[in-house]
């Protein structure tokens, strides 16, 4: 089964959405909730897995569905068709701050390996699966764990990342060690694993974790300057300290209370 080939542009700098451009009986995938909107004669329909080929069917389906439940992602994906005699569009956003990535999974070999997290629409036929890591220190170390997600096909697939996105080619047996959180995407033929940051006082007190993301080319790897569980843990730790045993947002302590007059 081909690929839908769409068109689409992607609006914005830090709060970005892309928009699909659909011709007559096209259609595109999307992650459930990332819709933003979409124009009269597109239809939408909510199913099991990922609508493509080879997840077809009772079985293929819920084979489909259980490797995005494994990655954490939800058992269920919108497709939206244009059933109109013209060109129409649809848009998704991202759910935080950051870069929309838009991959020609025909250029990169057919298959692209990413985090957990990072998929946010797709054409259709484009196939949702599962990459386990093959070392068991990639895999219980890692900043992504053992289990990541690989998507597969001809067509255009997109993902979000956090803050700025840097595009790296590496070199046959050129080595890049990055923060386990900032890897967002990366080729199949780049050789993944996790290495110990080395030294117990630069593990303990440096700042940066017990261990590295190492990245072996040849390939192409893309990194996120800004992970959302770097961006989550610095919110919380700006939030007020709860006062008087009550929880946030009470009506004696917390974030809540204080925007809106509570703390005295």
């Amino acid at each position: 089964m081909a690929m839908d080939e769409i068109d689409f542009y992607i609006h914005g700098d830090d709060m970005q959405f892309v928009e699909i451009e659909l011709d007559p009986e096209e259609a595109a995938i999307g992650e459930a909730g990332s819709m933003m909107y979409m124009e009269d004669g597109i239809q939408m329909d909510t199913i099991f897995g990922d609508g493509s080929a080879r997840h077809s069917g009772l079985l293929g389906s819920l084979l489909g569905a259980g490797k995005r439940l494994i990655t954490g992602e939800s058992l269920f994906t919108t497709v939206f068709v244009n059933k109109s005699q013209g060109k129409k569009k649809v848009a998704f956003a991202a759910p935080y701050t950051g870069k929309i990535i838009a991959f020609d999974l025909q250029k990169y070999g057919g298959t692209m390996i990413c985090q957990k997290d990072a998929f946010l629409c797709a054409a259709k036929g484009v196939t949702l699966g599962v990459a386990f890591q093959k070392r068991l220190g990639a895999g219980f170390f890692g900043g992504e764990g053992f289990i990541m997600e690989k998507l597969e096909g001809d067509g255009l697939a997109f993902a979000h990342s956090g803050g700025t996105v840097l595009e790296r080619q590496l070199r046959p047996g050129e080595m890049l060690r990055v923060d386990t959180g900032c890897v967002v995407a990366f080729t199949q033929d780049v050789d993944f694993d996790i290495q110990f940051v080395g030294g117990i006082k630069t593990a303990l007190f440096g700042g940066e974790g017990l261990f590295f993301a190492v990245l072996r080319g040849p390939g192409t790897v893309w990194l996120q300057s800004l992970p959302f569980a770097r961006l989550a843990s610095r919110i919380f730790a700006a939030a007020p300290v709860m006062k008087g045993g009550g929880g946030r947002g009470g009506e004696e302590g917390g974030l809540l209370g204080t925007l809106f007059g509570g703390d005295k």
